[in-house]
């Protein structure tokens, strides 16, 4: 279970090639339990399980495995199976990834529920590349869409984004993931582009459901994600696609298991980033019953219940 502590290298349209570390490698914990979630539902947690925190000298010696390995990396990405800000030692960590990264940009992907909290943005200020998800304004739809943990005081989310990009000297990202029924209400929008012009982020990225979500939830079209585009009007608003870069790599079984087991991927996908015989040994595994293919709104992923 170790090996997946590190994960990739994933193309991305926009961050390059990344290599990942996932704080949570073992299981799921997260502050927020969202409807449209890549990974199972489970219930909240407000900090990390005491054991199942990962040291900064086991995570350091994977990283240094996999920067030895790959030597084409464009970003090192902290993440999780859950909310990477829950890990308790990640000032440190990044304190660390600095002293060997060189090139390399740092990005976080967080939910943002702790964006309020001194500690977590004086630890956010250290990363070059801070992404945040904002799907809802509202405290209804935080409790209905994004299922917050008790502990979490929604109403000071936005104003913890503001505070922080007022002090950010670096690149925020916003992220708003629409679900149907849920978030695309007029009112919801509306509240989402008032306040997101508050926040005043270098970029927003608004998509909806591609990959399995871990509850009976439906995207929108691509037509309403134009809509709200040009509605944000003078916001620097990205519609989100499937990734279309080819940077193809070599794959064992192993890491085949651990890449599907932290994202799905669809043909496209093993397409663009797996070379010839990685992509024989993963049609392979799926021959053999190892992997499976399930169909999601008319699109196949392959993933592993391993």
């Amino acid at each position: 279970m170790e090996n997946s502590i590190i994960f990739g290298p994933i193309p991305s349209r926009r961050f390059g090639m990344s290599l990942g570390i996932d704080l949570s490698p073992k299981i799921k914990q997260c502050n927020f339990d969202c409807l449209y979630c890549e990974l199972d539902g489970s219930k909240t947690v407000s900090k990390q399980d005491k054991n199942d925190i990962l040291s900064v000298q086991n995570i350091i010696k994977k990283l240094k495995d996999a920067l030895n390995e790959h030597k084409n990396i464009d970003v090192i990405t902290f993440t999780a199976n859950g909310e990477p800000t829950l890990y308790p030692y990640l000032s440190i960590l990044i304190d660390e990834v600095d002293k060997i990264k060189g090139s390399k940009k740092t990005l976080i992907l967080s939910n943002g529920a702790n964006i309020y909290k001194k500690d977590i943005q004086d630890t956010l200020l250290k990363i070059d590349m801070v992404k945040l998800s904002l799907d809802c304004i509202s405290k209804e739809c935080f409790k209905k869409l994004d299922r917050i943990n008790s502990s979490i005081e929604c109403q000071k989310i936005v104003p913890g984004m503001i505070e922080f990009q007022k002090k950010f000297k670096n690149q925020l990202i916003l992220e708003i993931l629409f679900v149907k029924d849920l978030n695309d209400k007029e009112i919801e929008l509306e509240l989402l582009y008032q306040n997101i012009k508050k926040i005043s982020p270098n970029r927003v990225d608004i998509g909806t459901i591609v990959r399995p979500p871990a509850y009976d939830v439906k995207p929108v079209d691509y037509n309403f994600l134009e809509y709200t585009a040009n509605k944000f009007e003078n916001l620097p608003v990205v519609i989100t696609h499937s990734n279309k870069i080819k940077n193809l790599q070599s794959f064992n079984q192993d890491e085949i298991q651990t890449l599907l087991k932290r994202r799905p991927l669809t043909y496209e996908d093993i397409d663009n980033t797996f070379d010839a015989d990685s992509k024989k040994r993963l049609y392979d595994m799926l021959d053999q019953g190892k992997l499976k293919a399930i169909l999601n709104n008319n699109i196949t992923f392959i993933k592993t219940d391993i």
